[in-house]
């Protein structure tokens, strides 16, 4: 008797391969999954909205400003705030400063290219001159140090990029609880799709920016140099916050010759695909404010699933991690159905050649991030 031999695996994530081409996401569906991921999205469109709220208020009308004592009162300044604020009774959009300025240091996309371009600089220095027009202390400082004060409108372009693309994902996922709310979403792929569409139908949204300096607005990000929502913020971001990321200090050791960070930034992985809950809560670790923030907007019915839990409310922001996770890995998802060359489902062999491709070098990303951990 001659016993069949069973095809080689070609990739360490091969089911996963098999279960994009047919169409469902990398984390399984059930309805637990869905409460979870809608629940935790829920929670993370509110403090998006804040979010990107602020950083559209920074980038508008703290233009330039060296010491923004004021910048996350977004113009409302009172007592109660600033007891508040000292208390740390509020938002933490410290969070929103570091997803951004891991945008701005990995770059990627039309945004980051044209930060470095000529137009750029003429438009910088039209703001910038017209800012400290009646300085001639700063006049000077521009004078000896050229690159300095545009650098920093660079970064408030990042703001506004950043803000801008929070404020669609925060309807988008706002919209989703709604959706579930009503009953119309009931499975992980409606998830998926729903956030597919989402960012389909603002893939071509314009990303503009521009600072109003003594009643006269200047355009830093012109509308017609056809900077979009997908390609210049949302792929980006992808790259930036989902995968690289930046080493957490108090992790990792920053000294050179402890060779603990590699000098190759495309190599990072400190993103929120890989980042170990465990640590969320210790100082030093960025996402923890995130999960601060989200736990005070928790919906019940997900705030019910982790009082279930073996330690209840004990580990509340390793939980909020892990759901965060798999919602990550959600919209991941979706990323993948959207960019993917061809229809996953094609039949044409070259066709489905190519996705094989585009799909295992996804997978190769995925090899030491979350995603068995979030699926067991």
């Amino acid at each position: 008797m001659v016993l069949s031999k069973k095809k080689p695996r070609n990739h360490p994530l091969e089911d996963y391969i098999q279960k994009l081409i047919a169409g469902e996401g990398l984390l399984p569906d059930s309805p637990e999954n869905v409460m979870e991921v809608v629940g935790i999205l829920k929670s993370y469109g509110i403090v998006l909205d804040a979010y990107s709220r602020n950083l559209n208020y920074i980038a508008e009308h703290q233009f330039l400003v060296f010491f923004p004592f004021f910048k996350y009162f977004n113009g409302e300044v009172s007592l109660g705030k600033l007891l508040r604020h000292w208390w740390h009774d509020r938002i933490n959009f410290e969070y929103a400063e570091y997803c951004m300025k891991a945008m701005f240091w990995h770059g990627g996309g039309g945004l980051d290219a044209y930060l470095d371009t000529p137009e750029f600089e003429k438009r910088s220095q039209q703001a910038i001159q017209a800012r400290f027009k009646a300085s001639p202390l700063m006049q000077g400082l521009n004078w000896l140090f050229p690159d300095f004060l545009p650098e920093l409108v660079r970064q408030l372009a990042y703001y506004s990029g950043l803000g801008q693309f929070w404020r669609v994902m925060s309807d988008m996922f706002l919209e989703l609880a709604d959706r579930y709310e009503n009953g119309e979403i009931t499975s992980i792929p409606q998830v998926v799709e729903h956030i597919q569409t989402g960012l389909v139908e603002n893939a071509n949204l314009p990303i503009t920016y521009a600072a109003t300096i003594r009643g006269k607005t200047y355009e830093i990000l012109p509308k017609s140099l056809g900077l979009t929502f997908l390609a210049d913020t949302a792929v980006p971001y992808v790259e930036a916050v989902f995968f690289r990321g930046t080493p957490f200090r108090g992790t990792v050791s920053y000294n050179a010759q402890a060779n603990q960070i590699s000098p190759d930034q495309s190599r990072f992985a400190y993103g929120a695909l890989y980042a170990d809950p465990l640590p969320i809560g210790g100082a030093g670790i960025p996402p923890t404010l995130l999960m601060q923030d989200m736990r005070h907007y928790l919906p019940d019915y997900l705030h019910e699933i982790y009082k279930r839990s073996r330690r209840g409310e004990n580990d509340l922001r390793v939980q909020i991690c892990i759901s965060f996770q798999k919602s990550m890995f959600c919209v991941t998802t979706a990323t993948i159905f959207g960019l993917a060359p061809y229809p996953l489902n094609t039949t044409d062999a070259k066709q489905q050649q190519k996705n094989r491709v585009y799909l295992e070098s996804w997978m190769d990303r995925f090899l030491t991030s979350r995603l068995p951990d979030v699926n067991s």
